[in-house]
């Protein structure tokens, strides 16, 4: 991981400048990339993004920030507006107009980073469909994981079981919607089906990026249950027993991803209906407790470095931007 200076290009007539607050570090997506496993020939799928997953790469797609300075054709965006762009880690920025996505009012900024997981999680919960009374297992809660647990509360589920190696995440799994969070070891040993009535849940959504935890998943459901996978595994082998439950309890695996909307909902759901609604329940969320860390950017190889090898000590880490906005110098950075 280095810092960069970079040219920032002049204002457009349809641009904004923006100049960035905090960015959110994704310990899934992101933490795939700073390995190193990500599939060879993948193609990058922002148009913020520069270099390639065979590296160097400028990554990130959770910043925001407030409106510095608008292109003369601009009408729906002004100078002082807080927004959250699909931006890398940046201080200073130029994009379109189109892309700002602007903030509530009532929402304190610096919580706008996590407007791309609610999307997410959101996609996630339509994929997923629970019904009414319906018993779910979610399987990782990392940021995602946790944001899932939230908007289940809100469909009428009946039971939330959260499933975490992590203790601290376990505990505010609970805070925020589960009903009961319970270690890995815990789902080894039949809990989740104890806490069932003996058929185990309805639906499992496995959110941890772990393989193991998928096939933990497929045996928690109970026969025509479904298991929606929503991590991205990169080059990590996915091992799966299927000679068994899966077989014989007509289990579905639905995949769930953000770039794209079940067709099934089509045309009702829009990609611009689904991003209005997770920025709609940005204010109504517990998002504060979820940021762990907080790095300056000139601070960000420490940030990398303990998401990277102390994931027990992190749920939400940020990279904030209040000192490099000194060096701006007109047109670079």
């Amino acid at each position: 991981m280095e810092l960069r200076d970079e040219v920032v290009p002049r204002v457009g007539s349809h641009d904004v400048r923006v100049d960035a607050i905090a960015s959110a570090i994704s310990h899934g997506t992101e933490m795939l990339v700073f390995r190193g496993q990500i599939p060879d020939g993948l193609e990058l799928d922002l148009p913020t993004l520069r270099g390639s997953f065979a590296f160097p790469i400028k990554y990130g797609y959770a910043s925001v920030g407030r409106i510095a300075e608008v292109g003369a054709d601009v009408g729906h965006l002004a100078v002082g507006d807080a927004v959250f762009v699909h931006h890398p880690h940046q201080s200073t920025y130029v994009v379109p107009a189109a892309m700002p996505i602007r903030l509530p009012d009532s929402l304190d900024p610096i919580l706008g980073v996590f407007l791309a997981n609610v999307e997410t999680a959101t996609n996630i919960v339509l994929d997923a469909a629970p019904r009414l009374g319906e018993r779910v297992a979610v399987f990782g809660q990392g940021v995602v994981g946790l944001l899932i647990t939230q908007l289940l509360r809100r469909t009428g589920v009946s039971l939330i079981i959260a499933v975490d190696p992590l203790a601290r995440r376990r505990e505010l799994a609970c805070q925020v919607g589960a009903d009961v969070a319970l270690a890995p070891a815990e789902v080894a040993a039949g809990n989740i089906r104890a806490l069932s009535d003996e058929a185990g849940v309805d639906l499992a959504i496995e959110a941890s990026g772990n393989a193991a935890a998928l096939d933990q998943a497929l045996d928690a459901v109970t026969f025509g249950g479904t298991v929606v996978v929503c991590s991205w595994y990169g080059t990590k082998p996915v091992s799966l027993t299927l000679g068994g439950a899966f077989h014989r309890r007509r289990l579905r695996i639905v995949s769930s991803q953000v770039s794209t909307i079940d067709a099934a909902l089509q045309p009702r759901w829009t990609m611009q209906r689904r991003l209005a609604l997770a920025r709609d329940l940005l204010p109504q969320l517990e998002l504060k407790s979820l940021i762990s860390h907080r790095f300056s950017v000139e601070q960000a190889g420490a940030a990398f470095v303990l998401v990277d090898e102390h994931a027990d000590q992190t749920v939400q880490v940020l990279l904030t931007y209040a000192e490099a906005h000194a060096g701006y110098k007109g047109d670079s950075v």
